[in-house]
Protein backbone atom coordinates (compact mmCIF):
# COMPACT_ATOMS: atom_id res chain seq x y z
CA UNK A 1 0.00 0.00 0.00
CA UNK A 2 1.03 3.45 -0.45
CA UNK A 3 3.04 5.54 2.25
CA UNK A 4 0.98 8.80 2.41
CA UNK A 5 3.44 10.13 5.34
CA UNK A 6 7.59 10.65 5.44
CA UNK A 7 8.25 9.06 8.50
CA UNK A 8 12.10 7.99 8.98
CA UNK A 9 12.42 4.11 8.66
CA UNK A 10 13.96 3.66 12.05
CA UNK A 11 10.80 4.58 13.97
CA UNK A 12 8.32 1.83 12.99
CA UNK A 13 5.83 2.71 15.31
CA UNK A 14 5.60 6.34 14.09
CA UNK A 15 5.23 4.95 10.54
CA UNK A 16 2.23 2.95 12.21
CA UNK A 17 0.35 5.69 13.68
CA UNK A 18 0.59 7.74 10.79
CA UNK A 19 -1.05 5.15 8.70
CA UNK A 20 -3.62 4.77 11.10
CA UNK A 21 -4.10 8.22 11.60
CA UNK A 22 -4.77 8.67 7.64
CA UNK A 23 -7.30 5.25 7.62
CA UNK A 24 -9.12 6.86 10.26
CA UNK A 25 -9.62 9.89 8.71
CA UNK A 26 -11.08 8.02 5.42
CA UNK A 27 -13.72 6.71 8.05
CA UNK A 28 -15.03 9.83 8.57
CA UNK A 29 -16.24 9.86 4.82
CA UNK A 30 -17.50 6.78 5.09
CA UNK A 31 -19.38 7.36 8.16
CA UNK A 32 -20.93 10.37 7.18
CA UNK A 33 -22.01 10.01 3.42
CA UNK A 34 -25.11 8.25 3.79
CA UNK A 35 -26.89 11.50 5.57
CA UNK A 36 -26.34 12.56 1.94
CA UNK A 37 -27.23 9.39 0.00
CA UNK A 38 -29.91 8.20 2.39
CA UNK A 39 -31.59 11.57 4.20
CA UNK A 40 -31.71 14.07 1.65
CA UNK A 41 -31.53 12.40 -1.58
CA UNK A 42 -32.98 8.65 -2.20
CA UNK A 43 -35.00 7.61 0.75
CA UNK A 44 -35.88 10.58 3.04
CA UNK A 45 -36.94 13.39 1.28
CA UNK A 46 -39.09 11.52 -1.06
CA UNK A 47 -40.73 10.17 1.88
CA UNK A 48 -41.52 13.16 3.46
CA UNK A 49 -43.05 14.74 0.18
CA UNK A 50 -45.42 11.07 -0.36
CA UNK A 51 -46.38 11.85 3.12
CA UNK A 52 -47.45 15.41 3.07
CA UNK A 53 -49.09 14.65 -0.26
CA UNK A 54 -48.93 17.94 -1.25
CA UNK A 55 -45.31 18.06 -3.16
CA UNK A 56 -45.44 22.07 -3.67
CA UNK A 57 -45.95 22.30 0.48
CA UNK A 58 -43.33 19.82 1.51
CA UNK A 59 -40.81 21.18 -1.09
CA UNK A 60 -41.31 24.51 0.00
CA UNK A 61 -40.96 23.63 3.72
CA UNK A 62 -37.63 21.28 2.61
CA UNK A 63 -35.91 24.50 1.28
CA UNK A 64 -37.02 26.35 4.11
CA UNK A 65 -34.89 23.60 6.20
CA UNK A 66 -32.53 23.31 4.00
CA UNK A 67 -32.17 27.07 3.51
CA UNK A 68 -31.92 27.76 7.07
CA UNK A 69 -29.49 25.42 8.02
CA UNK A 70 -27.42 26.35 5.12
CA UNK A 71 -27.59 30.16 6.70
CA UNK A 72 -26.60 28.67 10.13
CA UNK A 73 -23.97 27.46 8.35
CA UNK A 74 -22.26 29.86 6.42
CA UNK A 75 -22.97 32.68 9.40
CA UNK A 76 -21.17 30.28 11.67
CA UNK A 77 -18.41 28.20 10.50
CA UNK A 78 -15.82 30.86 9.67
CA UNK A 79 -16.37 32.11 13.02
CA UNK A 80 -16.38 28.87 14.99
CA UNK A 81 -13.66 27.42 12.45
CA UNK A 82 -11.41 30.58 14.02
CA UNK A 83 -12.23 29.54 17.49
CA UNK A 84 -10.87 25.92 17.11
CA UNK A 85 -7.86 27.69 15.44
CA UNK A 86 -6.61 29.55 18.61
CA UNK A 87 -7.81 27.53 20.92
CA UNK A 88 -6.55 23.51 18.90
CA UNK A 89 -9.72 22.28 20.04
CA UNK A 90 -10.97 20.60 16.73
CA UNK A 91 -11.71 17.12 18.14
CA UNK A 92 -14.03 18.91 20.88
CA UNK A 93 -15.82 20.27 18.02
CA UNK A 94 -15.87 17.21 16.31
CA UNK A 95 -17.74 15.52 19.14
CA UNK A 96 -20.24 18.04 19.70
CA UNK A 97 -21.29 17.91 16.38
CA UNK A 98 -21.29 14.80 15.93
CA UNK A 99 -23.64 14.23 18.73
CA UNK A 100 -25.89 16.93 17.28
CA UNK A 101 -25.29 14.30 13.78
CA UNK A 102 -27.02 11.31 16.06
CA UNK A 103 -29.57 12.88 17.45
CA UNK A 104 -31.11 14.58 14.28
CA UNK A 105 -30.71 11.13 12.06
CA UNK A 106 -32.54 9.35 15.22
CA UNK A 107 -34.92 12.02 15.63
CA UNK A 108 -36.46 10.98 12.35
CA UNK A 109 -37.74 8.06 12.98
CA UNK A 110 -40.98 9.82 14.75
CA UNK A 111 -42.23 10.45 11.36
CA UNK A 112 -45.21 8.00 11.30
CA UNK A 113 -47.85 8.94 8.91
CA UNK A 114 -50.73 8.80 11.21
CA UNK A 115 -48.47 10.71 13.38
CA UNK A 116 -46.99 13.10 11.15
CA UNK A 117 -45.38 17.10 12.21
CA UNK A 118 -43.43 18.55 9.47
CA UNK A 119 -42.06 21.25 11.71
CA UNK A 120 -40.70 18.38 14.15
CA UNK A 121 -39.47 16.00 11.54
CA UNK A 122 -37.96 19.00 9.56
CA UNK A 123 -36.57 20.31 13.51
CA UNK A 124 -34.64 16.82 13.70
CA UNK A 125 -33.35 16.68 10.20
CA UNK A 126 -31.85 20.06 10.39
CA UNK A 127 -30.02 19.20 13.87
CA UNK A 128 -28.55 16.26 11.99
CA UNK A 129 -27.49 17.76 8.73
CA UNK A 130 -25.87 20.86 10.82
CA UNK A 131 -23.81 18.41 12.68
CA UNK A 132 -22.77 17.05 9.63
CA UNK A 133 -21.80 19.86 7.68
CA UNK A 134 -19.67 21.28 11.20
CA UNK A 135 -18.08 17.70 11.50
CA UNK A 136 -17.03 17.63 8.08
CA UNK A 137 -15.35 21.19 7.89
CA UNK A 138 -13.77 20.34 11.30
CA UNK A 139 -12.48 17.03 9.83
CA UNK A 140 -11.70 18.75 6.74
CA UNK A 141 -8.88 20.76 8.32
CA UNK A 142 -7.05 18.20 9.78
CA UNK A 143 -6.04 17.09 6.13
CA UNK A 144 -2.58 18.95 6.43
CA UNK A 145 -1.83 17.01 9.21
CA UNK A 146 -2.13 13.67 8.22
CA UNK A 147 0.76 13.61 5.06
CA UNK A 148 3.14 15.61 3.18
CA UNK A 149 2.42 18.35 1.14
CA UNK A 150 2.73 16.32 -2.49
CA UNK A 151 0.65 13.45 -1.19
CA UNK A 152 -2.26 14.95 0.09
CA UNK A 153 -4.10 14.67 -2.90
CA UNK A 154 -4.32 10.66 -2.51
CA UNK A 155 -5.06 10.97 0.64
CA UNK A 156 -8.26 13.51 -0.12
CA UNK A 157 -9.03 11.29 -3.50
CA UNK A 158 -8.85 7.69 -1.55
CA UNK A 159 -11.36 9.57 1.64
CA UNK A 160 -13.52 10.97 -0.76
CA UNK A 161 -13.97 7.73 -2.51
CA UNK A 162 -14.27 5.52 0.33
CA UNK A 163 -17.22 8.02 1.46
CA UNK A 164 -19.02 7.15 -1.95
CA UNK A 165 -18.53 3.20 -1.19
CA UNK A 166 -19.93 3.88 2.66
CA UNK A 167 -23.06 5.56 0.25
CA UNK A 168 -23.68 2.97 -1.60
CA UNK A 169 -23.71 0.12 1.19
CA UNK A 170 -26.00 2.20 3.02
CA UNK A 171 -28.38 2.49 0.26
CA UNK A 172 -28.04 -0.90 -1.31
CA UNK A 173 -28.56 -2.76 2.48
CA UNK A 174 -31.83 0.11 2.98
CA UNK A 175 -33.44 -0.29 -0.62
CA UNK A 176 -33.19 -4.67 -0.47
CA UNK A 177 -33.85 -5.25 3.31
CA UNK A 178 -35.70 -2.02 5.21
CA UNK A 179 -37.35 0.13 2.61
CA UNK A 180 -40.81 -0.79 1.62
CA UNK A 181 -42.19 0.21 -1.81
CA UNK A 182 -45.95 0.29 -2.37
CA UNK A 183 -46.54 -3.35 -1.97
CA UNK A 184 -45.21 -3.11 0.99
CA UNK A 185 -41.97 -5.42 0.41
CA UNK A 186 -38.64 -4.03 -0.27
CA UNK A 187 -36.67 -3.88 -3.60
CA UNK A 188 -36.32 -7.69 -3.49
CA UNK A 189 -39.21 -8.61 -2.64
CA UNK A 190 -38.89 -9.53 1.04
CA UNK A 191 -40.87 -7.64 4.13
CA UNK A 192 -38.68 -5.20 5.99
CA UNK A 193 -36.47 -7.26 8.20
CA UNK A 194 -36.59 -7.11 12.44
CA UNK A 195 -39.95 -7.22 11.88
CA UNK A 196 -40.69 -3.33 11.16
CA UNK A 197 -44.30 -2.53 9.91
CA UNK A 198 -44.80 -1.60 6.47
CA UNK A 199 -48.14 -0.55 7.12
CA UNK A 200 -46.75 2.44 9.22
CA UNK A 201 -43.69 2.81 7.06
CA UNK A 202 -41.40 1.49 9.66
CA UNK A 203 -39.27 0.56 6.98
CA UNK A 204 -38.75 3.59 5.61
CA UNK A 205 -38.23 5.10 8.82
CA UNK A 206 -35.50 3.06 10.35
CA UNK A 207 -33.87 5.20 7.87
CA UNK A 208 -32.61 7.80 10.82
CA UNK A 209 -31.75 4.99 13.37
CA UNK A 210 -29.82 3.53 10.98
CA UNK A 211 -28.09 6.59 9.81
CA UNK A 212 -27.77 7.13 13.20
CA UNK A 213 -26.11 3.63 14.15
CA UNK A 214 -23.55 3.31 11.14
CA UNK A 215 -22.49 6.90 11.99
CA UNK A 216 -21.74 5.61 15.56
CA UNK A 217 -19.88 2.31 14.98
CA UNK A 218 -17.81 3.71 11.59
CA UNK A 219 -16.44 6.65 13.91
CA UNK A 220 -14.87 4.65 16.37
CA UNK A 221 -11.80 4.34 13.92
CA UNK A 222 -11.79 7.86 13.69
CA UNK A 223 -11.82 8.65 17.04
CA UNK A 224 -9.22 5.92 18.09
CA UNK A 225 -6.79 6.55 15.60
CA UNK A 226 -6.92 9.98 15.01
CA UNK A 227 -4.96 12.23 17.56
CA UNK A 228 -4.86 16.23 17.23
CA UNK A 229 -1.24 17.55 17.30
CA UNK A 230 -0.51 19.82 19.97
CA UNK A 231 -0.48 22.99 18.82
CA UNK A 232 2.08 25.63 20.04
CA UNK A 233 0.82 29.10 21.64
CA UNK A 234 -3.12 27.60 21.88
CA UNK A 235 -5.49 29.47 24.26
CA UNK A 236 -8.58 28.76 26.50
CA UNK A 237 -11.84 28.37 24.99
CA UNK A 238 -12.69 31.65 26.51
CA UNK A 239 -9.93 33.53 25.27
CA UNK A 240 -10.34 31.98 21.57
CA UNK A 241 -14.05 32.72 21.51
CA UNK A 242 -13.15 36.55 22.63
CA UNK A 243 -9.92 36.66 19.93
CA UNK A 244 -12.02 34.94 17.25
CA UNK A 245 -14.04 37.80 16.05
CA UNK A 246 -11.39 40.67 15.77
CA UNK A 247 -9.22 38.19 13.80
CA UNK A 248 -11.67 36.66 11.23
CA UNK A 249 -12.72 40.71 10.90
CA UNK A 250 -8.90 41.46 9.90
CA UNK A 251 -9.01 37.89 7.84
CA UNK A 252 -12.35 39.22 5.54
CA UNK A 253 -10.70 42.08 5.31
CA UNK A 254 -7.49 40.78 3.89
CA UNK A 255 -9.29 38.42 1.50
CA UNK A 256 -9.08 40.63 -1.58
CA UNK A 257 -5.53 41.41 -0.99
CA UNK A 258 -4.63 37.53 -1.01
CA UNK A 259 -5.72 37.18 -5.07
CA UNK A 260 -5.36 33.55 -5.61
CA UNK A 261 -7.57 32.49 -2.02
CA UNK A 262 -9.81 35.33 -3.01
CA UNK A 263 -10.60 33.55 -6.69
CA UNK A 264 -10.36 30.26 -5.79
CA UNK A 265 -13.63 30.63 -3.08
CA UNK A 266 -15.27 32.59 -5.96
CA UNK A 267 -14.31 30.15 -8.23
CA UNK A 268 -15.63 27.02 -6.18
CA UNK A 269 -18.49 29.10 -5.19
CA UNK A 270 -19.70 28.79 -8.84
CA UNK A 271 -18.54 25.40 -9.87
CA UNK A 272 -19.71 23.85 -6.82
CA UNK A 273 -23.20 25.59 -6.90
CA UNK A 274 -23.50 24.55 -10.22
CA UNK A 275 -23.02 20.82 -9.57
CA UNK A 276 -25.23 20.72 -6.86
CA UNK A 277 -27.72 22.05 -9.81
CA UNK A 278 -26.96 19.25 -11.79
CA UNK A 279 -27.25 16.67 -9.03
CA UNK A 280 -30.73 18.62 -7.77
CA UNK A 281 -32.40 18.57 -11.15
CA UNK A 282 -30.72 15.35 -12.87
CA UNK A 283 -33.39 13.32 -11.53
CA UNK A 284 -36.16 15.91 -12.23
CA UNK A 285 -34.90 16.24 -15.90
CA UNK A 286 -35.03 12.52 -16.60
CA UNK A 287 -38.42 12.38 -15.22
CA UNK A 288 -39.60 15.30 -17.02
CA UNK A 289 -38.23 14.77 -20.44
CA UNK A 290 -37.28 10.94 -20.72
CA UNK A 291 -40.44 9.81 -18.52
CA UNK A 292 -37.89 8.00 -15.96
CA UNK A 293 -39.52 5.88 -13.06
CA UNK A 294 -38.39 6.16 -9.87
CA UNK A 295 -36.35 3.01 -10.17
CA UNK A 296 -34.65 4.17 -13.13
CA UNK A 297 -34.17 7.47 -11.47
CA UNK A 298 -32.25 5.68 -8.76
CA UNK A 299 -30.19 3.57 -10.93
CA UNK A 300 -29.07 6.89 -12.44
CA UNK A 301 -27.97 7.72 -8.84
CA UNK A 302 -26.62 4.55 -7.86
CA UNK A 303 -24.15 4.51 -10.99
CA UNK A 304 -22.81 7.98 -10.60
CA UNK A 305 -21.97 6.96 -6.98
CA UNK A 306 -20.40 4.29 -8.36
CA UNK A 307 -18.14 6.47 -10.55
CA UNK A 308 -17.93 8.83 -8.26
CA UNK A 309 -15.89 6.84 -6.22
CA UNK A 310 -13.87 5.39 -8.73
CA UNK A 311 -13.09 8.26 -10.43
CA UNK A 312 -12.13 10.70 -6.61
CA UNK A 313 -9.58 8.03 -6.17
CA UNK A 314 -7.78 8.47 -9.47
CA UNK A 315 -8.30 11.85 -9.49
CA UNK A 316 -6.66 12.00 -5.84
CA UNK A 317 -3.58 10.43 -7.76
CA UNK A 318 -3.72 12.97 -10.78
CA UNK A 319 -3.83 15.51 -7.94
CA UNK A 320 -0.96 14.57 -6.27
CA UNK A 321 1.32 13.70 -9.37
CA UNK A 322 0.17 17.39 -10.68
CA UNK A 323 -1.07 19.26 -8.59
CA UNK A 324 -5.12 20.31 -7.94
CA UNK A 325 -5.64 22.85 -9.92
CA UNK A 326 -5.39 20.92 -13.36
CA UNK A 327 -7.26 17.98 -11.66
CA UNK A 328 -10.00 20.77 -11.13
CA UNK A 329 -9.64 22.77 -14.35
CA UNK A 330 -10.40 19.52 -16.56
CA UNK A 331 -12.96 18.44 -14.64
CA UNK A 332 -15.39 21.90 -14.61
CA UNK A 333 -14.66 21.74 -18.42
CA UNK A 334 -15.89 18.10 -18.52
CA UNK A 335 -18.93 18.77 -16.66
CA UNK A 336 -19.81 22.02 -18.66
CA UNK A 337 -19.70 20.29 -21.67
CA UNK A 338 -21.61 17.28 -19.73
CA UNK A 339 -24.31 19.84 -19.03
CA UNK A 340 -24.67 21.13 -22.27
CA UNK A 341 -24.83 17.58 -23.95
CA UNK A 342 -27.99 16.46 -21.65
CA UNK A 343 -29.82 19.99 -23.19
CA UNK A 344 -29.49 17.98 -26.72
CA UNK A 345 -30.99 14.88 -25.51
CA UNK A 346 -34.65 14.28 -25.28
CA UNK A 347 -36.69 10.92 -25.97
CA UNK A 348 -37.34 12.18 -29.60
CA UNK A 349 -34.39 13.23 -30.29
CA UNK A 350 -30.76 12.87 -29.22
CA UNK A 351 -28.14 15.90 -30.50
CA UNK A 352 -30.56 17.00 -33.79
CA UNK A 353 -30.69 13.47 -34.78
CA UNK A 354 -34.37 12.13 -34.10
CA UNK A 355 -34.79 8.57 -32.65
CA UNK A 356 -38.30 6.67 -32.29
CA UNK A 357 -40.36 7.03 -29.31
CA UNK A 358 -39.53 3.34 -28.20
CA UNK A 359 -36.00 3.48 -28.66
CA UNK A 360 -33.04 3.10 -25.62
CA UNK A 361 -30.69 5.32 -27.27
CA UNK A 362 -31.90 8.60 -25.20
CA UNK A 363 -31.86 6.41 -21.98
CA UNK A 364 -28.66 4.94 -22.62
CA UNK A 365 -27.13 8.28 -23.28
CA UNK A 366 -28.26 9.99 -20.25
CA UNK A 367 -26.96 7.03 -18.10
CA UNK A 368 -23.46 7.42 -19.75
CA UNK A 369 -23.80 11.68 -18.99
CA UNK A 370 -24.68 10.51 -15.48
CA UNK A 371 -21.68 8.01 -15.19
CA UNK A 372 -19.72 11.20 -16.18
CA UNK A 373 -21.06 13.48 -14.29
CA UNK A 374 -20.58 11.87 -11.20
CA UNK A 375 -16.61 10.64 -11.98
CA UNK A 376 -16.10 14.23 -12.82
CA UNK A 377 -17.44 15.53 -9.91
CA UNK A 378 -16.42 13.02 -7.46
CA UNK A 379 -12.35 13.87 -8.95
CA UNK A 380 -13.48 17.56 -8.61
CA UNK A 381 -14.25 17.65 -5.04
CA UNK A 382 -11.71 15.79 -3.74
CA UNK A 383 -9.23 17.98 -5.78
CA UNK A 384 -10.98 21.14 -4.07
CA UNK A 385 -10.41 19.80 -0.52
CA UNK A 386 -6.56 20.25 -1.33
CA UNK A 387 -6.64 22.78 -3.23
CA UNK A 388 -8.11 24.67 -0.63
CA UNK A 389 -5.33 23.23 1.92
CA UNK A 390 -2.73 25.22 -0.24
CA UNK A 391 -4.59 28.09 -0.39
CA UNK A 392 -5.31 28.52 3.29
CA UNK A 393 -3.23 29.94 5.68
CA UNK A 394 -1.73 26.65 7.94
CA UNK A 395 -2.44 28.17 11.04
CA UNK A 396 -5.79 29.13 10.03
CA UNK A 397 -6.71 25.86 8.21
CA UNK A 398 -10.06 25.57 10.29
CA UNK A 399 -11.11 29.28 9.41
CA UNK A 400 -10.50 28.39 6.25
CA UNK A 401 -12.21 25.83 5.53
CA UNK A 402 -14.99 27.82 7.71
CA UNK A 403 -14.77 30.19 4.80
CA UNK A 404 -14.62 27.59 1.93
CA UNK A 405 -18.11 26.36 3.68
CA UNK A 406 -19.01 29.97 3.79
CA UNK A 407 -18.61 30.56 0.05
CA UNK A 408 -20.15 26.85 -1.13
CA UNK A 409 -23.54 28.44 1.11
CA UNK A 410 -23.21 32.00 -0.06
CA UNK A 411 -24.84 32.27 -3.48
CA UNK A 412 -26.10 28.01 -2.61
CA UNK A 413 -29.44 29.60 -4.17
CA UNK A 414 -28.22 30.68 -7.35
CA UNK A 415 -28.48 26.88 -9.76
CA UNK A 416 -32.00 26.56 -8.51
CA UNK A 417 -33.19 30.11 -8.77
CA UNK A 418 -32.14 30.73 -12.44
CA UNK A 419 -33.11 26.99 -13.69
CA UNK A 420 -36.00 27.91 -12.64
CA UNK A 421 -36.12 31.23 -13.89
CA UNK A 422 -35.15 30.18 -17.59
CA UNK A 423 -37.55 27.06 -17.33
CA UNK A 424 -40.25 29.22 -16.66
CA UNK A 425 -39.48 31.90 -19.35
CA UNK A 426 -38.69 29.40 -21.80
CA UNK A 427 -41.55 26.50 -20.82
CA UNK A 428 -38.30 23.89 -21.70
CA UNK A 429 -37.07 21.95 -18.97
CA UNK A 430 -34.05 21.06 -21.67
CA UNK A 431 -33.23 24.74 -21.85
CA UNK A 432 -33.83 25.58 -18.32
CA UNK A 433 -30.64 23.26 -17.45
CA UNK A 434 -28.23 26.23 -19.69
CA UNK A 435 -27.43 28.21 -16.48
CA UNK A 436 -25.76 25.49 -14.91
CA UNK A 437 -23.22 25.77 -17.86
CA UNK A 438 -22.97 29.35 -17.24
CA UNK A 439 -22.17 28.76 -13.63
CA UNK A 440 -19.38 26.33 -14.52
CA UNK A 441 -18.24 28.82 -17.20
CA UNK A 442 -17.83 31.65 -14.33
CA UNK A 443 -15.72 29.24 -12.26
CA UNK A 444 -13.26 28.03 -14.91
CA UNK A 445 -12.63 32.15 -15.00
CA UNK A 446 -11.96 33.12 -11.67
CA UNK A 447 -9.58 29.83 -11.98
CA UNK A 448 -7.52 31.31 -14.08
CA UNK A 449 -6.47 33.90 -11.02
CA UNK A 450 -5.63 30.77 -8.56
CA UNK A 451 -1.54 30.25 -8.29
CA UNK A 452 -1.61 26.30 -8.05
CA UNK A 453 0.03 26.72 -4.77
CA UNK A 454 -1.77 29.44 -3.03
CA UNK A 455 -0.49 32.89 -2.46
CA UNK A 456 0.22 35.00 0.61
CA UNK A 457 -1.63 38.25 1.17
CA UNK A 458 0.52 41.43 0.41
CA UNK A 459 0.94 43.97 2.94
CA UNK A 460 -1.48 47.02 2.84
CA UNK A 461 -0.12 50.25 1.33
CA UNK A 462 1.50 52.54 3.50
Amino acid sequence: MTDFTTVPAVDPAALAAARKRIWGWWWFDWASQPYNTLLITFIFGPYVVGVVGDGSRAQAIWGYGIGFAGILLAICAPLLGAVADKSGKRMGFIWFFSALYVIGAWGVWFSAPEDFNIWFVMLMFCIGLVGMEFATIFTNAMLPDLAPREELGKVSGSGWAWGYVGGLVALILMLTLLAEGSTGKTLIGIDPILGLDPATREGTRSVGPLTAIWYVVFMIPFFIWVKEPRKPGAVSIGAAISGAWPELKATLRGLPRNRSLFAFLGSSMFYRDALNGVYTFGGIYAAGVLGWSVVQVGIFGILAAFTGAIFAWLGGKADSRFGPKPVIVFNVVALALTALAIVFVSRTSVFGMPVAAESGLPDILFYVLGAIVGAAGGAMQSASRTMMVRQGDQDKMTEGFGLYALSGKATAFLAPLSIGIVTHLSDSQQIGILPVVVLFILGLILLAFVHPEGSQPKAPAS
